[in-house]
């Protein structure tokens, strides 16, 4: 792998990183991180199909209270680079081997992330004894201490993936047992199972189970290409804006009316 290559591995699996906390651009999602990665080794279509796989399962993962899910971040591009190191890019290696991983890395990502956030308290106190002394450069000092310290967590582990040299990522890869491997296989389908279903359930209203249906038809028709399809939802979305708009000016002095998804009404009145 080249020096550019490393670098930009680097800024990715970073950016990444503080993406898990700040979630503006999505940049720890799966489909995001790994096609990024595949982009700065020159495999992005290895790439975006492993980010696929795992943002299928990484839908099921959700931070539900004080319990915190698996490290989709460092699952992301780490099993990328993962599957760079071994120079195999088939999708029976990427199901078979990289995804197991990937859910293994996840975990130890959870690890990570318990431990940055247990160091960010202290932080905080930091940036507390700041206020006190009404110096606002040492508050924004600590809290960018506290977003790096969340960058490094994704970008180090991928720095010592770079290292370890393509023979011994492919002899570890290998020696997982098939009872392991094919153990979180089965729980990552199953998981898959649950973002499906979280899904269906957000789009549980009357405007948009249509287009549920209607993805479900087009999708098996071979002839239609990306583009094809893209226009094809960039068209029914602009009319559907269309016809919502006329319909909600010729009833604005009627009063309002709900659409049957309380979520969709309030962010309406903003």
């Amino acid at each position: 792998m080249s020096a550019i290559s490393v670098f930009f591995v680097l800024i990715f699996a970073f950016l990444a990183g503080l993406e898990g906390i700040l979630d503006q651009w999505q940049l720890h999602q799966p489909i995001i991180a790994s096609s990024l990665i595949g982009l700065a080794t020159g495999h992005l279509a290895a790439g975006i199909i492993l980010g696929g796989f795992l943002q299928l399962i990484a839908l099921g993962w959700a931070n539900v209270g004080a319990a915190v899910a698996p490290d989709a971040a460092l699952a992301s591009v780490a099993s990328a680079i993962l599957m760079v190191q071994s120079g195999n890019f088939s999708v029976e290696n990427i199901k078979g081997i990289i995804i197991p991983a990937a859910i293994l890395l996840a975990t130890a990502g959870l690890v990570l992330t318990t431990l940055v956030r247990f160091f960010s308290v202290a932080i905080v106190h930091l940036a507390d004894a700041q206020a006190e002394k009404g110096s606002y450069r040492g508050v924004a000092f600590w809290h960018i201490v506290a977003l790096v310290m969340q960058g490094l967590r994704i970008a180090i582990p991928a720095g010592l993936l770079l290292i370890v040299p393509q023979q011994v990522v492919m002899h570890a890869l290998q020696s997982i047992p098939p009872v392991i491997s094919g153990g979180l296989t089965i729980g990552g389908g199953m998981v898959v199972v649950v973002g499906y279903g979280m899904v269906i359930n957000l789009m549980a209203t009357r405007e948009l189970w249509p287009f549920f249906f209607l993805g479900f038809a087009i999708a098996p028709i071979n002839q239609l290409t990306l583009i094809a399809i893209g226009i094809i939802g960039v068209v029914i979305a602009l009319v559907y804006l269309t016809l919502q708009d006329s319909n909600s000016g010729s009833g604005s002095n009627g009063g309002g009316k709900s659409g049957g998804d309380p979520i969709g009404d309030i962010l309406n009145e903003y």
